[in-house]
């Protein structure tokens, strides 16, 4: 298992990452980020993406019964953001949003290792 700030590297070391912020969904704060974070702060980050996420988990065309939503990706003419939500025994439910600068960035390969990352940050390698 890997701690928190091993986890935020290993996501910025991922090619294309431009930023990547871990939060709270519970409360919508913001627990750890890191690469540059341009356009809002990484506290305004967490607050509109636990929007983001609340509204497709809520959405019953989205979110249906039996099925577990884990990934949003929403795609920009720049990038694309991924938000994964982490799976294992936390209290309330964390997530990252992650933004991948298009031109570096390999969106198939962005969420295979983005995968296998907060695998093992939640203590599940596999």
């Amino acid at each position: 298992m890997i701690g928190i700030d091993g986890c935020l590297q290993r996501i910025m070391d991922i090619p294309g990452a431009r930023s990547v912020t871990l939060v709270d969904g519970a409360s919508g704060l913001a627990i750890a980020a890191a690469g540059r974070h341009d356009l809002v702060d990484e506290h305004e980050d967490a607050a509109a993406t636990t929007d983001v996420v609340r509204a497709v988990l809520g959405c019953p065309a989205l979110a249906t019964e039996g099925d577990d939503v884990s990934e949003i990706i929403v795609y920009g003419t720049s990038g694309y953001h991924l938000l994964n939500l982490v799976n294992g025994d936390f209290d309330g439910r964390l997530f990252v949003h992650v933004l991948f600068d298009e031109e570096n960035g390999n969106l198939a390969m962005a969420r295979f290792r983005l995968k296998n990352i907060l695998g093992e940050l939640a203590g599940d390698p596999a």
